[in-house]
């Protein structure tokens, strides 16, 4: 079925025209800061004092894009006879941005909460090389990592939360007693 010549240029005006009629709605971003969803992925904070350098987040991380270095030193005994210790200490810890695909999964491996997500977003670069920000960056972006939401206040109490407070229970009702027996006994 044919339809009348010119009849899909005519509508093709119609719609630029209605376009041209309606107000625009365009971001104004670098003088309006957009509202980002609460937990929006922008980079990679580092909490150092939780690192372990166990360097899980680097070998899970499909791109290599996660460089740590560390040493080892030597911790004294805490007690006298007691045996001296060996712990990790950072000295490096980049990630290089011009590789990573933020999918997430080093945050979501690290057992010591050391990785987060922070909102920001503004970390552009001219030259490719300087996008490998070290930890004294990945650090400042920390201190923008949102609280996280709160807990459902209808949700059941975790099982962990509940036996600690059972044993506390138990052991303010233990003392309650004993108390009871020492004023007895000093009252006889």
């Amino acid at each position: 079925m044919m339809g009348i010549p010119g009849s899909g240029l005519a509508k093709g005006l119609a719609v630029t025209l209605r376009t041209m009629t309606r107000r625009s709605v365009t971001a104004r971003y670098p003088d309006v800061q957009p509202e980002l969803a609460p937990r929006t992925r922008g980079v990679i904070g580092l909490f150092e004092e939780n690192c372990t350098v166990c360097m899980l987040c680097a070998r899970e991380c499909p791109d290599w894009c996660i460089y740590i270095d560390s040493h080892k030193e030597t911790v004294p005994a805490a007690t006298p006879g007691g045996r001296e210790r060996s712990r990790n200490v950072l000295d490096r810890f980049a990630i290089d941005f011009s590789l990573c695909m933020y999918c997430g999964i080093c945050i979501e491996v690290c057992p010591f909460d050391a990785l987060f997500w922070s909102p920001e977003f503004e970390y552009a670069e001219t030259d490719i090389h300087e996008l490998t920000h070290e930890r004294d960056k990945l650090r400042e972006w920390m201190w923008t990592v949102p609280e996280p939401p709160a807990l459902d206040p209808a949700a059941e109490e975790p099982k962990e939360i509940a036996a600690a407070r059972k044993t506390a229970e138990k052991l303010a009702a233990q003392q309650a007693q004993q108390a009871q027996e020492q004023e007895k006994e000093g009252d006889a």
